[in-house]
């Protein structure tokens, strides 16, 4: 049945609503352009005059110059320069009264929205190195093409946001001028709306979900609110003004565009900063969740500071060295966005000149540390707002305390000792101080809410999951393994309740001894042994093959790390590369220490390997470094062998928490009992949070969610009996999947097979965090259900973005997929592709419609044969409109029956075969006749009409077919495509050529109209697009799944 609801009814329901916003709507075909020029060219220079009143037109044609003509470069650093001119301006240099003046000339009015034009245009043709490709809307503001939307039918299944992704970045490859002036990609199909950058890989782009900031109902967001949320005008202007950013250095530089979260956060930290500066100096705690793009968001803030508050003097402040280094070169890499260069205090005499004698201007970092109680303030100035990173941590305090020691002599002495808060507060009496944490501040806390004020925005975890900015994270406790006796498990759990406390003299004293047995116990030779053991046993077989394989070890003190190190090189002495150690060296520490731990530039470079997901490095050991502001987007395991609590335990699992492909969570495996930790530093988070995270043990959550899941997929296939895989031969393993498969699809139960795929889906999810608790069975019957979910997905979708698979293809991947699962030996041949060569199949080689005909397995046989015949349709729709439409209709025919069980699979099977041999047979009535196929199209055309050729001899219909496509391939202009002046012109050419053969003959009027539309047919399709390759729907009817052929980018 077609659907009502197609791309191009979607299309003009968006240029609806952004009509409705303020935007004008212009019909590219109505245009007069030229057509290699991605730039509204008119638009633009009459927009440019307009905003830079006062400018020459010298200055504007200046301009203009360098905007169409980039130096050398990639896209990206063409992009780069762009993005700078749409944010900056251009500055232009020009004579008057033959003296040389400067000036700026501005592409954008951002203070005055009305100044500028805002279009939303469809069906832009652009050409480029000789392709030829229509993007579904471009928002052009004052003519420049600052948005590019792909749209996807929201009512095929087969196609979707994905597609709309894929597409985007085949244009980059083919029209990449188009992208020199973008600014926002857009990806929708209704119900995935989603934005990103010319630089965001799928993951990447992301929702936005509000449209003035408040978050309560964001866990589905309709389609209006992220188009109104994020284009109205006045926003947009914000958005591209202030909240796109360049990242990353070198070849890794990569297009930042803010988060709905950050966006509005940010936006609330400027205007609460506008009222702190003038009052108590008190600007706010941003709660943003780990892994949300917290140090993004400072750059964002410290950016619009400068307008906000009139070029203040910014000083970042975090409690580590290695936290100062990481924000530092974060702020350093976005130098042209802060349009200043960053600072770094070296020392507290630097720090004193930097602010001493300044008054604007300047991003300076520093450790708290190097602000020492001094006689007078550092600088009294208003206009100095301090930003702290991580801001929970207990430094922050403000009381004096008296301190009782033993000098030299032994005799007592009372010091006085300040809060680093008093100290930093009376060296920058009048400055405003914001808070940035990833962690909530604890409830006892009552300095941090001192020094800044209460929170201005949260972001929690249920939020930042919800919204794909963070995974959640799953704990699985290991403590059992290590077999440890009741008195060191005591021990353990006292260690808690020690680092809980405030630190007096007395707990001081205590710890330090509870400290050193514990460095007894847990580095005792037999404990590092089983631990050693237990982690390479469960890595090996649960994690190792998961996404990159990644894995994290933190030890409790240097020397446990090295002893871990040692003794896994032990167990696997294979391992030298995949395994390194992070910590920082000692002047004490032994010779043998020194290789392994190496130079700055030695944890520099392990630092890079680890987070190449390519590189061989698999497995890092650390102590505190990596545990804060070190991201490795794939790393999904930690093996947790030092106790932790609050927020240092919440920073730390947070490392596994980024976003990664089809990542499912984290996994924190736990030997030192962290569960009461962690429930502990749950307390302080969100309520929701808390009841969503605050058990996040595997064996609560993922356990029996997957086995609940497992159960579904069995209960689906009730009927089918598959308990012989378990432990079966490979033969048997072969046929019992190939056997589920058809159970699957078989077409009397339609709706089995998308519950299926959508359970086993879930199941597969699931599976991946707890299969270390899994038993044999039940992983054996989960890589079954995987295995039958991966076959049908590539039988009927194809395989990966869409491509065809063979069937040898599909042999080798469920091999794999089976051999990481349950270490099957011995190979499974689902498919007998001997006969097929192992290539991709085609629908005219008798050998292999031979080979489906006999499948005894008939629902698959239909669904290979269906897919065989889409394609072949889909090549056809684009040349030849009588046979196609004749095809189209008999198999949409043909599958009716079948699926409303009016035939047999068998009937439906001959009756494929039968059409097969027809299309076969098109290509030999051409060669019969001497035409091209593009001929026969057309020949096709003129003789569709019955009793047509008694009118005529075949000779002259065979002249007419040949002198017609010479004809419309002579005169063919792009212009036929779209413009509805040009087309009326071709089709005059075409009936005066059908008049000089006195074609058609009398009462046979209605066969002009199948000539004319196999023309227009001819005409947007003579040169087979590119991007038509690439997708192959087939739109009339629901033809179910086409196979579609992506090409990845970065190939050709």
């Amino acid at each position: 049945m077609p659907s009502l609801f197609t791309e191009d009814t979607y299309e003009q329901a968006i240029i609806e609503l952004f009509e409705n916003m303020g935007y004008e709507h212009l019909y590219a075909p109505d245009y007069d352009r030229d057509y290699s020029s991605p730039l509204l060219d008119s638009v633009l220079r009459d927009s440019l005059v307009r905003i830079n009143r006062g400018l020459t037109l010298d200055a504007i044609e200046e301009a203009i110059s360098k905007l169409k003509n980039f130096d050398t470069g990639s896209l990206l650093q063409k992009n780069i320069t762009f993005m700078d001119y749409l944010q900056n301006g251009i500055t232009v240099k020009f004579f008057v009264k033959g003296e040389e003046q400067s000036s700026i000339v501005r592409l954008v009015d951002y203070e005055k929205e009305k100044n500028n034009t805002f279009y939303v245009v469809n069906q832009f043709t652009f050409l480029e190195n000789g392709n030829n490709r229509r993007p579904d809307i471009i928002l052009f503001i004052n003519g420049l093409p600052l948005v590019l939307m792909e749209l996807k039918s929201p009512a095929k299944d087969e196609v979707g946001a994905e597609n709309a992704y894929n597409q985007i970045r085949n244009y980059m490859q083919d029209i990449p001028s188009m992208f020199y002036y973008n600014a926002i990609c857009v990806i929708s199909d209704l119900s995935t709306n989603k934005a990103g950058t010319i630089t965001s890989g799928l993951d990447r782009f992301m929702e936005w979900k509000t449209k003035d900031g408040n978050y309560e109902e964001t866990s589905y967001a309709q389609f209006d609110v992220f188009y109104e949320g994020m284009f109205q005008k006045d926003r947009l202007l914000d958005i591209l003004k202030n909240f796109i950013l360049f990242s990353g250095s070198g070849q890794g530089r990569f297009k930042v565009l803010a988060g709905y979260h950050q966006y509005f956060a940010v936006r609330k930290a400027i205007e609460k900063a506008k009222v702190a500066t003038k009052t108590d100096g008190k600007g706010g705690v941003f709660w943003h969740t780990q892994g949300s793009g917290k140090s993004l968001s400072m750059v964002f803030y410290a950016h619009l500071l400068q307008d906000a508050l009139d070029s203040p003097t910014v000083v970042v402040m975090t409690d580590r060295i290695d936290l100062d280094d990481q924000l530092y070169l974060q702020f350093s890499q976005c130098a042209d966005f802060l349009r200043q260069t960053p600072v770094q205090a070296e020392s507290k005499e630097h720090l004193k000149a930097l602010l001493d004698g300044r008054s604007a201007n300047g991003i300076i970092f520093t450790t708290m540390f190097k602000f020492e109680r001094g006689e007078k303030p550092l600088s009294e100035r208003r206009n100095i707002v301090v930003m702290a990173d991580e801001a929970h941590r207990g430094q922050y305090g403000f009381d004096e305390k008296i301190v009782i020691s033993k000098n030299e002599d032994g005799e007592k002495e009372a010091h006085t000792v300040i809060g680093n808060a008093r100290i930093i507060h009376d060296a920058l009496p009048n400055a405003t101080f914001i808070g940035f944490t990833g962690t909530p501040i604890s409830a006892k806390d009552r300095n941090t809410r001192e020094v800044f004020g209460e929170y201005i925005d949260v972001y929690d975890m249920t939020q930042a999951v919800e919204d794909g900015a963070t995974r959640p994270v799953y704990y699985e406790s290991r403590v059992v393994h290590l077999k440890l006796d009741e008195n060191t498990l005591a021990l353990i759990d006292s260690t808690y309740d020690v680092l809980e406390q405030q630190s007096d003299a007395q707990t001081i004293e205590k710890s330090k001894k509870m400290l050193g047995q514990m460095e007894s116990v847990l580095g005792a030779d037999s404990t590092i042994e089983s631990l050693c053991d237990d982690i390479v046993e469960h890595y090996e077989k649960y994690r190792a093959n998961l996404l990159t394989g990644k894995a994290m070890i933190v030890a409790y003190s240097r020397p446990i790390a090295m002893k871990i190190y040692r003794r896994i090189l032990k167990i696997r002495p294979t391992w030298t590369e995949k395994v390194g150690v992070v910590m920082t060296g000692g002047n004490n520490d032994p010779e043998d220490w020194k290789e392994i731990i190496g130079t700055k530039a030695h944890k520099e470079e392990l630092a890079r390997k680890f987070k190449d997901n390519n590189d061989p490095m698999k497995i890092a050991i650390v102590v505190d470094m990596w545990l804060t502001g070190f991201d490795v987007p794939s790393l999904a395991t930690m093996y947790v062998y030092k106790p932790m609590h609050g927020y240092n335990l919440m920073q730390a699992i947070a490392r596994v928490n980024r976003v990664f492909k089809d990542k499912e969570g984290g996994l924190i495996v736990d030997y030192v009992g962290i569960a009461s930790a962690l429930k502990a530093a749950m307390k302080e988070y969100t309520k929701r949070d808390q009841s969503k995270y605050g058990d996040m043990n595997i064996a609560k959550m993922a356990y029996p969610k997957f086995q609940e899941k497992l159960q579904v997929c069995k209960d689906l296939l009730h009927g089918f009996d598959f308990s012989g895989f378990v432990g079966g031969s490979p033969l048997t393993m072969a046929k019992l999947i190939t056997g589920g498969v058809n159970f699957i699809l078989d077409a009397s139960v339609p709706e089995r097979k998308d519950l299926f795929l959508k359970e086993a889906m879930l199941l597969k999810q699931s599976h991946s965090l707890c299969s270390s608790m899994t038993t044999e069975q039940e992983r054996h019957e989960a890589a079954y259900m995987e295995a039958l979910r991966s076959t049908i997905i590539k039988i009927t979708y194809g395989g990966t973005g869409g491509k065809s698979l063979s069937l040898t293809e599909i042999n080798d991947q469920i091999n794999e997929l089976l051999k990481a699962a349950v270490q099957s030996e011995g190979v499974i041949s689902l498919f007998d592709s001997s006969k097929s060569g192992g290539e991709n199949f085609s629908l005219f080689d008798p050998a292999v419609l031979d080979e489906i005909s006999r499948m005894k397995e008939k629902n698959i046989a239909v669904e290979i044969l269906k897919k065989l015949m889409a394609e072949q349709v889909a090549l056809y729709k684009r040349t030849n409109v009588v046979q196609s439409q004749k095809f189209s209709e008999k198999i949409a025919q043909l599958m009716n029956s079948y699926y409303n069980g009016l035939i047999t699979n068998e009937e439906v099977i001959k009756e494929l075969l039968k059409t097969a041999e027809e299309i076969a047979n098109l290509y030999k009535n051409g060669q019969k006749l001497g035409l091209s196929q593009e001929e026969l199209a057309f020949y096709d055309a003129l003789t569709k009409p019955e009793h047509i050729k008694d009118f005529y001899k075949n000779d002259e219909l065979i002249a007419l077919t040949r002198e017609l496509t010479e004809m419309l391939r002579k005169n063919r202009t792009i212009d036929w495509q779209k413009k509805e002046t040009a087309r009326a012109q071709m089709r005059k050419m075409v009936k005066r050529l059908l008049k000089k053969y006195k074609y058609p003959p009398e009462d046979y009027a209605f066969a002009i109209s199948t000539v004319i539309s196999q023309c227009e047919l001819w005409t947007d399709n003579a040169e087979p697009r590119k991007e038509e390759k690439l997708y192959k729907y087939v739109s009339e009817i629901e033809l179910s799944k086409v196979a579609e052929n992506t090409v990845s980018y970065g190939e050709k």
